[in-house]
Protein backbone atom coordinates (compact mmCIF):
# COMPACT_ATOMS: atom_id res chain seq x y z
CA UNK A 1 0.00 0.00 0.00
CA UNK A 2 2.84 1.94 0.95
CA UNK A 3 4.44 1.69 -2.50
CA UNK A 4 1.03 2.69 -4.23
CA UNK A 5 0.93 5.57 -2.79
CA UNK A 6 4.52 6.93 -2.99
CA UNK A 7 4.08 6.24 -7.16
CA UNK A 8 0.46 8.24 -7.11
CA UNK A 9 2.29 10.68 -5.25
CA UNK A 10 5.28 11.01 -7.45
CA UNK A 11 2.96 10.38 -10.95
CA UNK A 12 1.27 13.40 -9.19
CA UNK A 13 4.18 15.34 -9.09
CA UNK A 14 5.47 14.69 -12.79
CA UNK A 15 1.67 15.63 -14.27
CA UNK A 16 1.88 18.89 -12.17
CA UNK A 17 5.31 20.00 -13.39
CA UNK A 18 4.61 18.96 -16.56
CA UNK A 19 1.23 21.03 -16.69
CA UNK A 20 3.18 24.05 -15.25
CA UNK A 21 5.79 23.66 -18.28
CA UNK A 22 2.73 23.55 -20.38
CA UNK A 23 1.08 27.06 -19.38
CA UNK A 24 4.14 28.59 -19.67
CA UNK A 25 4.47 27.63 -22.68
CA UNK A 26 0.61 28.21 -23.71
CA UNK A 27 -0.38 31.24 -21.36
CA UNK A 28 1.89 33.35 -24.17
CA UNK A 29 0.40 32.46 -27.15
CA UNK A 30 -3.02 32.94 -26.13
CA UNK A 31 -2.24 36.37 -24.16
CA UNK A 32 -0.88 37.16 -27.74
CA UNK A 33 -4.01 35.92 -29.61
CA UNK A 34 -6.20 38.19 -27.18
CA UNK A 35 -4.28 41.11 -27.54
CA UNK A 36 -4.58 40.89 -31.61
CA UNK A 37 -8.47 40.83 -31.22
CA UNK A 38 -8.32 43.85 -28.38
CA UNK A 39 -9.52 47.46 -29.29
CA UNK A 40 -6.39 49.48 -29.65
CA UNK A 41 -8.36 52.14 -27.40
CA UNK A 42 -9.00 49.75 -24.65
CA UNK A 43 -4.88 48.54 -25.02
CA UNK A 44 -3.87 52.00 -24.03
CA UNK A 45 -6.58 52.21 -21.28
CA UNK A 46 -6.61 48.98 -19.53
CA UNK A 47 -3.52 46.76 -20.54
CA UNK A 48 -3.21 43.42 -21.99
CA UNK A 49 -5.82 40.87 -20.86
CA UNK A 50 -6.25 37.08 -22.31
CA UNK A 51 -9.89 38.08 -23.32
CA UNK A 52 -10.20 41.19 -24.98
CA UNK A 53 -12.18 43.26 -23.09
CA UNK A 54 -13.49 45.56 -26.20
CA UNK A 55 -13.33 43.30 -29.46
CA UNK A 56 -11.72 44.65 -32.76
CA UNK A 57 -10.23 43.36 -35.93
CA UNK A 58 -8.73 46.27 -36.81
CA UNK A 59 -5.31 45.26 -36.42
CA UNK A 60 -5.76 42.29 -38.71
CA UNK A 61 -7.64 44.61 -41.19
CA UNK A 62 -4.57 46.79 -40.91
CA UNK A 63 -2.08 44.10 -41.84
CA UNK A 64 -4.01 42.85 -44.56
CA UNK A 65 -4.55 46.33 -46.44
CA UNK A 66 -2.48 45.09 -49.16
CA UNK A 67 -4.30 41.35 -48.79
CA UNK A 68 -2.56 40.79 -52.42
CA UNK A 69 0.58 41.31 -50.91
CA UNK A 70 0.39 38.72 -47.88
CA UNK A 71 -1.08 36.33 -49.97
CA UNK A 72 1.50 36.35 -52.16
CA UNK A 73 4.13 36.61 -49.69
CA UNK A 74 2.31 33.51 -47.56
CA UNK A 75 2.35 31.58 -51.41
CA UNK A 76 6.16 32.13 -51.33
CA UNK A 77 6.76 31.25 -48.05
CA UNK A 78 4.77 28.24 -47.97
CA UNK A 79 6.72 27.30 -51.39
CA UNK A 80 9.92 28.25 -50.23
CA UNK A 81 9.55 26.03 -47.09
CA UNK A 82 8.00 23.02 -48.68
CA UNK A 83 10.28 22.62 -51.33
CA UNK A 84 13.56 23.78 -49.31
CA UNK A 85 12.31 21.34 -46.62
CA UNK A 86 12.20 18.18 -49.20
CA UNK A 87 15.65 19.14 -50.64
CA UNK A 88 17.67 19.84 -47.65
CA UNK A 89 16.61 16.34 -46.13
CA UNK A 90 17.29 14.80 -49.46
CA UNK A 91 20.69 15.85 -50.08
CA UNK A 92 21.74 16.55 -46.83
CA UNK A 93 20.90 12.58 -45.92
CA UNK A 94 22.40 11.22 -49.52
CA UNK A 95 25.54 13.54 -48.62
CA UNK A 96 25.60 11.97 -44.54
CA UNK A 97 24.82 8.36 -46.51
CA UNK A 98 27.68 8.61 -48.52
CA UNK A 99 30.30 9.29 -46.29
CA UNK A 100 29.38 6.40 -44.12
CA UNK A 101 29.76 4.17 -46.71
CA UNK A 102 33.46 2.29 -46.88
CA UNK A 103 33.60 2.14 -50.43
CA UNK A 104 33.32 5.57 -50.60
CA UNK A 105 37.38 5.95 -50.53
CA UNK A 106 37.63 9.37 -50.08
CA UNK A 107 34.93 9.65 -47.26
CA UNK A 108 37.33 11.15 -44.58
CA UNK A 109 38.65 14.08 -46.74
CA UNK A 110 34.84 14.89 -47.67
CA UNK A 111 33.83 14.48 -43.93
CA UNK A 112 36.59 17.23 -42.88
CA UNK A 113 35.60 19.75 -45.67
CA UNK A 114 31.68 19.32 -43.93
CA UNK A 115 33.17 19.15 -40.80
CA UNK A 116 35.46 22.92 -41.49
CA UNK A 117 31.93 25.00 -41.86
CA UNK A 118 31.03 24.02 -38.53
CA UNK A 119 33.69 25.77 -36.96
CA UNK A 120 34.23 28.36 -39.02
CA UNK A 121 32.52 31.08 -41.28
CA UNK A 122 33.15 33.19 -44.84
CA UNK A 123 31.06 35.66 -43.57
CA UNK A 124 28.30 37.54 -45.09
CA UNK A 125 30.55 39.38 -48.26
CA UNK A 126 31.69 36.26 -49.88
CA UNK A 127 28.74 33.88 -49.60
CA UNK A 128 26.71 37.42 -50.85
CA UNK A 129 29.79 37.57 -53.83
CA UNK A 130 28.72 33.77 -54.60
CA UNK A 131 25.29 34.29 -54.58
CA UNK A 132 24.77 37.25 -56.78
CA UNK A 133 28.02 37.70 -58.85
CA UNK A 134 28.97 33.75 -59.80
CA UNK A 135 25.79 31.49 -59.36
CA UNK A 136 23.42 35.11 -60.64
CA UNK A 137 20.69 34.06 -58.09
CA UNK A 138 19.54 37.49 -57.24
CA UNK A 139 16.22 38.17 -57.18
CA UNK A 140 15.15 34.78 -58.14
CA UNK A 141 12.94 32.44 -55.69
CA UNK A 142 15.44 29.96 -55.60
CA UNK A 143 18.06 31.92 -53.76
CA UNK A 144 15.79 31.40 -50.60
CA UNK A 145 16.04 27.79 -50.88
CA UNK A 146 19.54 27.21 -51.57
CA UNK A 147 20.97 29.75 -48.82
CA UNK A 148 20.31 26.84 -46.41
CA UNK A 149 20.36 23.92 -49.05
CA UNK A 150 22.58 21.79 -46.99
CA UNK A 151 23.38 22.31 -43.16
CA UNK A 152 26.91 20.69 -41.70
CA UNK A 153 25.51 19.82 -38.47
CA UNK A 154 22.66 17.65 -39.96
CA UNK A 155 24.77 16.08 -41.85
CA UNK A 156 26.64 14.97 -38.89
CA UNK A 157 23.90 14.23 -36.50
CA UNK A 158 22.42 11.86 -39.96
CA UNK A 159 25.81 10.49 -40.32
CA UNK A 160 26.13 9.12 -36.50
CA UNK A 161 22.40 7.68 -37.49
CA UNK A 162 23.26 5.82 -40.83
CA UNK A 163 25.88 4.43 -38.82
CA UNK A 164 23.61 2.61 -36.33
CA UNK A 165 21.48 0.92 -39.37
CA UNK A 166 22.81 -3.03 -39.38
CA UNK A 167 25.42 -3.49 -42.39
CA UNK A 168 23.83 -6.62 -42.51
CA UNK A 169 20.25 -5.20 -44.03
CA UNK A 170 22.48 -3.27 -46.72
CA UNK A 171 24.74 -6.06 -47.82
CA UNK A 172 21.24 -8.66 -48.09
CA UNK A 173 19.87 -5.70 -50.31
CA UNK A 174 22.61 -6.01 -52.43
CA UNK A 175 22.60 -9.74 -52.34
CA UNK A 176 19.03 -9.44 -53.76
CA UNK A 177 20.60 -7.06 -56.49
CA UNK A 178 19.35 -3.77 -55.24
CA UNK A 179 21.40 -1.10 -56.41
CA UNK A 180 22.82 1.75 -54.38
CA UNK A 181 19.57 4.22 -54.97
CA UNK A 182 16.93 1.54 -54.51
CA UNK A 183 18.68 0.36 -51.32
CA UNK A 184 18.81 4.20 -49.85
CA UNK A 185 15.44 5.20 -50.84
CA UNK A 186 13.55 1.29 -50.29
CA UNK A 187 15.54 0.77 -46.79
CA UNK A 188 17.67 3.23 -45.45
CA UNK A 189 15.47 6.26 -45.83
CA UNK A 190 12.23 4.39 -44.50
CA UNK A 191 13.89 3.49 -41.09
CA UNK A 192 15.42 7.08 -40.88
CA UNK A 193 11.89 8.10 -40.97
CA UNK A 194 12.21 9.66 -36.95
CA UNK A 195 15.27 11.31 -37.57
CA UNK A 196 14.32 12.91 -40.52
CA UNK A 197 11.22 14.23 -39.14
CA UNK A 198 13.04 16.21 -36.01
CA UNK A 199 15.83 17.43 -38.66
CA UNK A 200 12.87 18.35 -41.06
CA UNK A 201 10.59 20.21 -38.75
CA UNK A 202 13.77 22.45 -37.72
CA UNK A 203 14.45 22.82 -41.17
CA UNK A 204 11.40 23.90 -41.53
CA UNK A 205 10.85 26.78 -38.79
CA UNK A 206 14.42 27.95 -40.05
CA UNK A 207 12.74 28.28 -43.75
CA UNK A 208 9.86 29.80 -42.36
CA UNK A 209 11.16 32.23 -39.80
CA UNK A 210 13.90 33.25 -42.31
CA UNK A 211 13.34 36.82 -43.56
CA UNK A 212 17.31 38.34 -44.12
CA UNK A 213 17.74 35.82 -47.01
CA UNK A 214 14.95 38.23 -48.58
CA UNK A 215 16.26 41.51 -47.74
CA UNK A 216 19.74 40.83 -48.53
CA UNK A 217 18.76 39.27 -52.35
CA UNK A 218 15.26 39.93 -53.13
CA UNK A 219 13.91 43.66 -54.24
CA UNK A 220 11.50 42.12 -56.60
CA UNK A 221 8.04 42.51 -54.48
CA UNK A 222 6.85 39.68 -56.13
CA UNK A 223 9.19 37.55 -54.34
CA UNK A 224 8.73 38.91 -50.61
CA UNK A 225 8.52 36.87 -47.88
CA UNK A 226 5.68 36.40 -45.29
CA UNK A 227 8.34 37.11 -42.48
CA UNK A 228 9.85 39.81 -44.90
CA UNK A 229 6.94 41.96 -45.31
CA UNK A 230 5.87 41.69 -41.53
CA UNK A 231 9.05 42.80 -40.32
CA UNK A 232 8.38 45.89 -43.20
CA UNK A 233 5.12 46.54 -41.78
CA UNK A 234 6.63 46.50 -38.20
CA UNK A 235 9.28 49.14 -39.32
CA UNK A 236 6.67 51.04 -41.27
CA UNK A 237 5.00 51.28 -37.71
CA UNK A 238 7.81 52.30 -36.07
CA UNK A 239 8.74 54.75 -38.71
CA UNK A 240 5.59 56.42 -38.03
CA UNK A 241 5.61 56.54 -34.72
CA UNK A 242 9.47 57.84 -34.40
CA UNK A 243 8.22 60.77 -36.63
CA UNK A 244 4.35 61.56 -34.94
CA UNK A 245 5.41 64.96 -34.28
CA UNK A 246 6.15 65.87 -38.13
CA UNK A 247 2.98 67.13 -38.54
CA UNK A 248 -1.02 67.23 -37.69
CA UNK A 249 -1.93 64.62 -40.51
CA UNK A 250 0.35 62.21 -39.70
CA UNK A 251 -0.68 62.46 -35.84
CA UNK A 252 -3.99 61.91 -36.35
CA UNK A 253 -2.49 58.55 -38.01
CA UNK A 254 -0.45 57.62 -35.54
CA UNK A 255 -3.76 58.04 -32.85
CA UNK A 256 -5.50 55.61 -35.15
CA UNK A 257 -3.12 53.60 -36.12
CA UNK A 258 -3.53 49.84 -34.16
CA UNK A 259 0.34 49.37 -33.42
CA UNK A 260 0.25 47.17 -30.84
CA UNK A 261 -1.96 44.95 -31.87
CA UNK A 262 -0.85 44.96 -35.19
CA UNK A 263 2.38 43.37 -33.70
CA UNK A 264 0.10 40.81 -32.12
CA UNK A 265 -1.49 39.81 -34.93
CA UNK A 266 2.08 39.86 -37.51
CA UNK A 267 3.08 37.28 -34.87
CA UNK A 268 -0.34 34.98 -34.87
CA UNK A 269 -0.19 35.54 -39.07
CA UNK A 270 3.92 34.64 -38.78
CA UNK A 271 3.46 31.46 -36.40
CA UNK A 272 -0.13 30.13 -37.00
CA UNK A 273 0.42 27.96 -40.07
CA UNK A 274 4.09 26.64 -39.13
CA UNK A 275 2.61 25.22 -35.52
CA UNK A 276 0.17 22.68 -37.15
CA UNK A 277 3.01 20.66 -37.93
CA UNK A 278 3.65 19.52 -34.61
CA UNK A 279 0.38 17.50 -34.37
CA UNK A 280 1.63 15.13 -37.56
CA UNK A 281 5.19 14.69 -36.27
CA UNK A 282 4.67 14.07 -32.66
CA UNK A 283 4.15 10.15 -33.48
CA UNK A 284 7.70 10.56 -35.36
CA UNK A 285 9.08 11.67 -31.94
CA UNK A 286 8.05 9.68 -29.85
CA UNK A 287 9.43 6.84 -31.58
CA UNK A 288 12.34 8.41 -32.41
CA UNK A 289 12.82 8.43 -28.56
CA UNK A 290 12.49 4.60 -28.15
CA UNK A 291 15.09 3.61 -31.28
CA UNK A 292 17.64 1.37 -29.71
CA UNK A 293 15.88 0.98 -26.23
CA UNK A 294 14.36 -2.56 -26.74
CA UNK A 295 16.93 -4.74 -28.40
CA UNK A 296 16.28 -7.92 -29.28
Amino acid sequence: MTKKKNHILSKSIVHIIFIAASLICILPLILVIGVSFTDENSLMMSGYHFIPKVFSLDAYKYVFTGATSVIRAYAVTIFVTAAGTFLHLLFMSMLAYALTREEVTARNKISLFVYIPVLFSGGLVPYYMLMTRYLHLKNTIWVLILVQLVSATNVLIMKNFFRNIPQSLIESARIDGSGEFRTFFSIVLPLSTPSLASIGLFVAIAYWNDWMTCSLYIETPKLHTLQYLLQSLMNNIGYLQANAGASHSMEQAILTLPSEGARMATCVLAIGPIIFLYPFLQKYFAKGLTIGAVKE
